[in-house]
C-alpha cells in the first residue's frame, strides 16, 4: 500500500474533510485532492505536514519485515506476553 493511499485511508477514517486539512498544510483543498488521487507529486515535506495534520508519522520499514508490521497494525500480529510472569517474578518468588 502506497503512502499517499495510507494518507487518503487515514483522513477518510479520521473522519477529516479535504478542506480541513487544506487549511491545516496551506493548501488549497483541489491540490490535496490530486495529490491524494496520485495525480500530482508532492514534495517529502508536505506528505510529512499531511502526516502530521492527520496525527501520524511516517515509518520505514525493511521489505523483509513490512508483513510483520503489517499484521501487528491489523492486530494479528504477536507480541509479548504482557500477562506472562516475567524471570525476575520467577526469581524473587523462589526465595
Amino acid at each position: 500500500m502506497s503512502l499517499v493511499s495510507q494518507c487518503r485511508d487515514m483522513r477518510e477514517a479520521r473522519g477529516k474533510t479535504l478542506t480541513e486539512i487544506g487549511r491545516v498544510l496551506g493548501m488549497a483543498s483541489q491540490n490535496l485532492s490530486a495529490i491524494l488521487l496520485g495525480k500530482k507529486d508532492s514534495r517529502a515535506s508536505t506528505l510529512e505536514a499531511l502526516a502530521a495534520a492527520l496525527d501520524a508519522e511516517w515509518v520505514l520499514v525493511p521489505n523483509e519485515r513490512a508483513q510483520e508490521v503489517r499484521q501487528v497494525l491489523e492486530g494479528k500480529g504477536s507480541g509479548p506476553d504482557r500477562s506472562a510472569r516475567s524471570a525476575v517474578d520467577i526469581f524473587l518468588d523462589q526465595e
